[in-house]
């Protein structure tokens, strides 16, 4: 790759998607925070991202810097899309937290009472290289064990492979009762696609819909997120900008492909929504998501969620015991709460600052100096915008 590629910034001024008031951009902030990101894009550290701000009722800044396609020079811009992986979960989880609200399920509620597949499945009491030794866990796996990770249940089947969005949803669950529970439900904290798929399988059970079209109908389409999507149409999927990593070398970045899906993105016969990780959408999409989070469930007069489920979804539900604090879907830390994607995307919601930046980028991995410049993204961010 040329290292003779100049980075591009676009600075964008205009209002975005469905929030109701005009973007107040404070004159002075994009330049700055393009001066602090173009190092990273010039020292071949960072392909491009776009950073956002908003607050409870605007966009604060949204900025772009670098490059959606580093060989063909594409700049990214606002309306780039982007693989946001795990950030996928947090908004699955809403759409289970909407079933609670109405009463349908409980969080405490048994996965088998939904889910029958899921009776009589054992939990591993030894394990080595001959044998597996397996025994009837102490109680069954519960709704909020998935929504935490704390279920037990393993990152995957064995069945998903090699991608991670070949099985029907249905399919897919169907092979994690079988598997046994890794640990005793309740007890460790251990990451895991499984248990978020099997929560967006008790919405269609419970609701007798596919888990995409409640999510079109209930959360994406009312919320005016209208880049957001399981599969890109061929207008979108130009828009998805590569996802880059450092060479062997170290020396600069080199493309790749996302090795978790299958390709074309929009190929609707064997492709399927993946509820832990498949989504596709934009800065200003997944702004409008937090928006509707700080305003406690509530967006442009309509609630999605309770103030008793916003408070279940953003605070911490592992124990004491744990190291990890996640709440249901989200990451929780002392002042914040998020989630990021594999590729390195990133939202974090910040209630007592009055603020969430989103972060979007294709980037391997969350540490290195990609992630470097997401760290001086959010802290101008928190220093230009938060609450005092």
């Amino acid at each position: 790759m040329s290292r003779n590629w100049l980075p591009i910034v676009a600075v964008w001024c205009c209002s975005l998607g469905s929030f109701v008031a005009p973007v107040s951009l404070h004159a002075e902030a994009p330049a700055k925070v393009a001066g602090l990101l173009t190092p990273f894009v010039e020292k071949h550290e960072l392909a491009g991202a776009v950073a956002l701000v908003v607050d409870r009722e605007k966009v604060l800044a949204v900025e772009s810097v670098g490059f959606a396609d580093i060989g063909e020079k594409k700049p990214i811009t606002a309306d780039s899309m982007f693989w946001i992986a795990s950030q996928t979960k947090p908004i699955t989880a809403t759409g289970v937290l909407m079933l609670v609200d109405e009463g349908k399920i409980k969080l405490d509620d048994p996965v088998e009472k939904y889910l029958p597949e899921f009776r009589g499945q054992m939990v591993v009491a030894e394990k080595d290289g001959e044998h597996v030794l397996l025994k009837k866990p102490s109680r069954p796996v519960t709704i909020r064990d998935v929504l935490s990770h704390m279920s037990g249940l393993p990152f995957k089947s064995a069945a998903e492979e090699p991608t991670l969005d070949g099985l029907l949803l249905a399919t897919a669950v169907r092979t994690y009762a079988m598997t046994p529970l890794q640990t005793e439900p309740g007890t460790k904290y251990q990451y895991s696609n499984a248990g978020i798929n099997t929560a967006a399988r008790i919405i269609e059970v419970v609701t007798k819909q596919k888990y995409e079209d409640f999510m079109q109908e209930r959360l994406f389409t009312p919320l005016g997120m209208k880049d957001t999507t399981f599969w890109p149409n061929e207008e979108q999927a130009a828009r998805v900008a590569k996802s880059y990593r450092p060479n062997k070398e170290k020396t600069d970045l080199e493309a790749f492909p996302v090795g978790q899906l299958i390709y074309p993105l929009t190929d609707r016969a064997h492709r399927y929504p993946m509820p832990a990780g498949g989504l596709f959408s934009t800065a200003n999409d997944v702004g409008i998501y937090c928006q509707m989070l700080l305003n406690n469930g509530e967006l442009n007069g309509k609630r999605y969620l309770s103030e008793d489920a916003i408070r279940e979804h953003s605070t911490r539900q592992t124990p004491t015991t744990v190291k990890d604090s996640y709440g249901l879907g989200f990451s929780v830390g002392g002042d914040f709460f998020g989630h990021g994607g594999a590729h390195a995307t990133n939202m974090e919601i910040r209630p007592k600052q009055g603020i969430a930046v989103v972060w979007m980028v294709q980037h391997a991995g969350f540490v290195g100096d990609g992630g470097k410049a997401q760290g001086v993204f959010k802290n101008w961010a928190v220093e230009k915008f938060g609450k005092r």
